[in-house]
């Protein structure tokens, strides 16, 4: 059963491809520029003070190295082109009213989240430090959220509304799919295909791109519909964790927000869990490693702002 339509809804629905960067997820904004809500400042701070952080810093979850695999694509390349499908994606959205705006109460919330949640990211990727990250919030009943490589997040508001999501449960779902970015789990994929095809010539990507050339863009081209795995979608579920403790915003959600997605459809999961572990594995494992993280959220500084839900029902303009 797709859930972009249930009974009731009258928001316009996007065509635009449900999870991106977390298809099937296992999981106005300004163009291309970097958040304008104070990352530059918190950023500072946290570059300034990296080298004092006491002890506790390293105290989180453990996911091991990232795949070789990753390292078989250029990341500039992925970013690019992630960007160029980013705004198309915008563009189509703004065509159709379905962009919100910069002062939509949502969008508020989302961007201040996000606001929270990226100079974490730094520790995961130090590629990182130089994305334009971006928040955009798209009227469509889906039950989605992506980002892509470069940092291009985008919520659809149904996942917002017809959830009723906290602010802890949002920090969940963003920093998951923040760490799909992190981990390059997009490079990672596109790598093991050209292993499994034959093409991975490192040299050529570097001195020139030939075949090599040809099977990035074919694959660059695909981003919209990448698949995960199960691992990269426990992977994530365990880097957003941590990225949502550090942050200020309570682990234990992670618990209630896949209670609340397994009830959200009961015979058949919406597309977003689509590629994940299985509702009851993936909360058995958020409750083993919410110990790793507990302590990292108990001396967190704690958002100074919280935000409501949307209303089930009513104008999503609004």
């Amino acid at each position: 059963m797709d859930m972009n339509d249930l009974p009731g809804d009258n928001e316009p629905h996007v065509a635009l491809p449900a999870m991106v960067m977390a298809s099937r997820c296992n999981c106005p904004l300004h163009a291309r520029r970097r958040f304008s809500f104070g990352l530059g400042t918190a950023a500072a701070g946290l570059a300034a003070t990296s080298m004092a952080w006491p002890a506790w810093a390293r105290e989180g979850v453990d996911v091991g190295k990232k795949s070789i695999f990753a390292g078989a694509v250029p990341a500039d390349k992925i970013e690019r082109d992630a960007s160029q499908q980013y705004l198309q994606l915008r563009q189509e959205a703004n065509s159709k009213q379905a962009l919100a705006p910069a002062d939509h109460p949502q969008m508020v919330r989302l961007r201040a989240i996000a606001e929270r949640l990226v100079p974490y990211t730094y520790e995961w990727n130090e590629r990182a430090r130089q994305w334009r990250w971006e928040v955009n919030l798209i009227f469509d009943n889906q039950l989605n959220a992506f980002c892509m490589p470069g940092g291009k997040i985008a919520f659809y508001y149904g996942i917002l509304a017809k959830l009723q999501l906290t602010d802890d449960e949002v920090a969940m779902i963003m920093g998951h799919e923040m760490a799909h970015a992190l981990r390059e789990h997009a490079r990672e994929r596109m790598g093991k295909q050209f292993a499994t095809r034959g093409v991975v010539e490192l040299g050529a990507a570097v001195f020139g791109w030939g075949q090599v050339g040809r099977t990035v863009a074919d694959a660059s081209a695909s981003l919209l519909t990448l698949k995960f795995s199960r691992e990269d979608e426990s992977e994530a579920d365990l880097v957003g964790m941590e990225l949502a403790a550090r942050a200020g915003y309570d682990p234990h959600a992670g618990v209630t927000l896949w209670q609340k997605m397994l009830g959200a459809n009961k015979n058949a999961p919406p597309q977003f869990m689509s590629t994940h572990p299985s509702s009851s594995t993936r909360i058995s494992d958020i409750e083993k490693s919410l110990p790793k993280v507990t302590g990292l959220y108990a001396r967190a500084g704690k958002p100074a702002q919280r935000f409501a839900a949307p209303a089930q029902s009513g104008a999503a303009r609004g």
